[in-house]
């Protein structure tokens, strides 16, 4: 878990008594399997993996208002409609694999 960054800031962090000690206890955990974790590396991690979750969210949210947007609705229906003779003739073509009939020439030729 050790991080090689090229450039760090140093800060000073106050944690409740039952945050540093349940930290303290994954690290020395860590130490006995002869793994190489400081303090702070675990606080880099568990802040990394939060920022991650944070900005995962917000791509989550800006999706959810697409829902909800009429002009990409349109959008989105229109796409659908002009894929939709390919998609399903796609589909057709799958189905036929599947089955083992042979694929027309003609539906290739494109």
């Amino acid at each position: 878990m050790a991080f090689t960054q090229t450039e760090t800031r140093t800060t000073t962090v106050r944690l409740p008594r039952p945050v540093y000690e349940q930290a303290k206890y994954v690290v020395e955990k860590e130490r006995e399997g002869r793994a190489r974790i400081s303090l702070n590396d675990l606080i880099v991690t568990a802040i990394t993996a939060y920022l991650k979750m944070y900005k995962r969210r917000e791509i989550d949210t800006a999706f959810a208002g697409m829902a909800e947007d009429p002009d990409y609705q349109k959008e989105a229906k229109l796409l659908a409609e002009d894929f939709e003779y390919s998609d399903w003739e796609a589909l057709r073509l799958e189905e036929d694999d599947l089955k083992g009939e042979p694929i027309h020439a003609a539906s290739s030729s494109r």
